[in-house]
């Protein structure tokens, strides 16, 4: 019974804590937008010292990143955007205003904007393919590299190819390929994997803010399409890997980690977190924040 008292006083205690820290975010924050060609990107930024660019998924924005903005701010400036079609960013219409290498285009805008040469980039599900994708093309601007919950595409394709656990659980991305495929989705339904009640109003304005067409186009023109064939010749990925996955994920299974480091010239770490699903930074906030901030003074010393 005493230690059942003390798991409830601790878990009130950190609810408290989770709380506090989601209403004190916008005092810590500052928006602003970068202009990325004739699109305007959203961010928020806070603290000072090294770059770390912050790339959300799908369907999310910036806010995602709340529990981990605080704690790596301590000792960098982070920079969360707001992909293109999300939220406060533009919402340019056409596939091909989402193809990666536009994608990749806006992460280079972010880091020039903030007059630095190289960054460290973190991402989850698109957000990581857009920063392993960063990484691959712009390995000169690429300090560290951050990827929660998404393969590395040359992985992805592999499973594809031939996983049929993946085939089915990629169901999902073949119907976002379709034509009507917005016609399905709300801005209430995009949000059923919100947690956090405290957070769900919001979540809900943010989605109604995007453009469902365009949070589709990134499925439509960069997710593999079917017959599905292993893609290979990928550049190698030159600077130190750390990876985040909630192994109960069901949309990008874990087989997809199996041989990510054929594909690294550095350091590869690699956490899985056995509680967590595919949103993990929102599942399991302390842990993943925990080891960003504890990796990224590791690479820092060495």
């Amino acid at each position: 019974m005493k230690r059942s008292g003390l798991f409830f006083a601790v878990a009130c205690c950190l609810g408290m804590f989770a709380t506090t820290a989601n209403a004190d975010i916008e005092d810590l924050i500052e928006h602003g937008f970068v202009q990325s060609g004739a699109v305007k990107i959203h961010y928020v930024t806070a603290g000072e010292g090294p770059l770390v660019v912050m790339l959300h998924g799908f369907p999310d924005y910036w806010y995602t990143w709340r529990e981990q903005i605080p704690a790596i701010a301590k000792d960098h400036q982070v920079v969360a955007i707001d992909l293109r079609g999300f939220n406060k960013s533009d919402q340019p219409e056409g596939v091909e205003n989402y193809a990666m290498p536009k994608l990749v285009g806006d992460v280079e805008a972010v880091v020039k904007h903030f007059g630095k040469s190289q960054t460290t980039v973190i991402g989850h599900d698109w957000g990581g393919m857009i920063a392993w994708s960063f990484a691959m093309q712009h390995p000169e601007m690429t300090q560290r590299l951050v990827v929660l919950n998404l393969p590395h595409p040359a992985c992805l394709t592999r499973e594809l190819a031939s996983n049929p656990e993946q085939q089915k659980a990629s169901a999902y991305a073949r119907r976002f390929q379709q034509p009507d495929a917005a016609t399905d989705l709300t801005a209430m339904g995009l949000t059923f994997w919100v947690k956090d009640r405290s957070s769900r109003e919001r979540y809900v304005e943010a989605m109604k803010r995007s453009s469902i067409e365009g949070m589709l186009n990134y499925y439509k023109a960069n997710y593999p399409s079917e017959p599905y064939k292993q893609q290979t010749g990928f550049p190698m990925v030159k600077c130190p890997v750390l990876m985040i996955h909630g192994l109960k994920d069901t949309a990008l299974l874990a087989d997809g980690l199996n041989r990510t480091w054929e594909y690294l010239e550095k350091p590869l770490t690699l956490v899985t977190v056995p509680n967590a699903d595919h949103f993990v930074q929102q599942d399991a906030p302390a842990l993943v924040t925990r080891t960003i901030v504890r990796w990224l003074a590791d690479q820092h010393n060495n």
